[in-house]
């Protein structure tokens, strides 16, 4: 009788133990990658829950381009600063960038190819508008890209420009 109750015992931590691995093998550190936090939107942009959609209009003097901003939390933190009218600084000869004073959630991972019309994060407070096709070894959190970068590299110009962001 006393085996059978220290045996059953000791059935019960293992299956404890075994459910505590579990639990703990579940457990994020916060670093979720990036392809986990982009969800499919729908042909207008739109996200599953999220009423205001993923589009973007972006006002470049008289020019407007229109995006498609991706789901994640760093976009969610943009899009909780929009509209938003900034001047960018050129960097390189083929981004425009934006300090925000304050950090948005990153989550940056090397693209390998910036496309023109990309949008991203450098760090955690480096808003890039890419207007240039090319290789990168940095790293960067994705927000979205614009639809048809035609002529975005003729409206943002060589030096600084004010540049609009808000949602369609």
């Amino acid at each position: 009788m006393k085996n059978a109750f220290i045996r059953k015992q000791q059935c019960l931590t293992l299956a404890l133990g075994i459910f505590l691995l579990g639990i703990m093998a579940c457990k994020s550190d916060g670093n979720i990658p990036a392809e986990n936090l982009e969800e499919e939107v729908d042909e207008t942009g739109a996200q599953p829950g999220d009423s205001t959609g993923n589009r973007l209009r972006i006002r470049i003097g008289s020019a407007i381009f229109s995006a498609t901003l991706l789901n994640n939390a760093t976009v969610k933190a943009f899009k909780a600063r929009l509209p938003l009218t900034v001047n960018m600084s050129e960097l390189n000869g083929n981004e425009k960038l934006y300090n925000f004073p304050s950090n948005l959630p990153a989550n940056a991972s090397n693209p390998g190819t910036i496309r023109n019309g990309d949008l991203m994060l450098y760090g955690s407070n480096v808003l890039v508008l890419f207007y240039k096709s090319f290789s990168t070894q940095y790293s960067y959190t994705r927000l979205g890209r614009v639809d048809d970068a035609t002529g975005l590299a003729s409206a943002v110009g060589a030096g600084n420009v004010t540049v609009s962001f808000e949602l369609e």
